[in-house]
């Protein structure tokens, strides 16, 4: 599949940007220091009324290289504001996160009233060659506890690279699509479709996207979030 081959090229930059900073080893699992601020910097500001949308995920939802207003995050605000939806976006991505990390931090990720939450990790994982079991377990329990407070969940999928071997990889992406069937989420199958692995669309890493390639994601995003929105005056 041609997004598998692209996304070597994009795994390999996590790598050299954030997840050798955030855990050495499996058994490591603390957050990074992050290559751009996280969600308690970047959403340290008065509470807002509005329901919140949460963006649980990696340097992917953090924006790395991009400014602030250029993130996925930040471009379904927009969106959100210009087509009538009275919702508030929180961006809760930390470069170099793992499913495991992404678990650890989801308590205070899930602080005010949220009722979307979109889980954009494992890229992480993939990259380290983790078991997928135990993603699949982390994953797991994010969805379930949000799910038990009344929370949307939607998923996105992400692919492992080939150098793991085929099995792997296969074990890997099937992971996504089974926990989406199982818990009955919404599913965004590959998060980088159409952008990863293009140069024209990556910022000079040529792994991460840059603004035109955050757009493309947004409108994938976009697609998926909708249906799961009620329309707020």
């Amino acid at each position: 599949m041609t997004h598998l081959r692209a996304l070597v090229c994009v795994v390999l930059a996590m790598a050299a940007v954030g997840c050798s900073r955030s855990e050495s080893s499996p058994e490591d699992r603390r957050p990074a220091e992050p290559a751009v601020a996280p969600a308690a910097a970047i959403d340290a500001r008065p509470a807002s009324a509005r329901p919140r949308i949460v963006f649980l995920g990696d340097s992917l939802t953090a924006g790395y290289g991009l400014e602030r207003n250029q993130s996925v995050p930040s471009l379904i605000q927009g969106r959100l504001d210009a087509e009538g939806y009275g919702y508030e976006v929180v961006n809760a991505g930390v470069s170099g996160d793992t499913s495991a990390g992404g678990l650890s931090r989801l308590e205070w990720s899930l602080e005010g009233d949220v009722d979307v939450l979109v889980v954009e990790l494992g890229a992480n994982d993939g990259l380290r060659g983790l078991p997928a079991d135990a993603m699949k377990r982390n994953l797991e329990e994010i969805i379930r506890r949000a799910k038990g407070r009344g929370i949307t969940v939607l998923l996105t999928g992400m692919e492992a690279p080939p150098n793991y071997g085929a099995a792997y990889t296969a074990e890997f992406r099937q992971v996504f699509a089974d926990l989406a069937r199982e818990h009955r989420v919404a599913f965004i199958p590959f998060y980088l479709q159409g952008v990863a692995g293009i140069p024209g669309l990556n910022i000079a890493d040529g792994m991460h996207p840059n603004p035109a390639g955050a757009r493309i994601v947004e409108a994938t995003v976009w697609h998926a979030l909708e249906p799961l929105l009620e329309k707020r005056h």
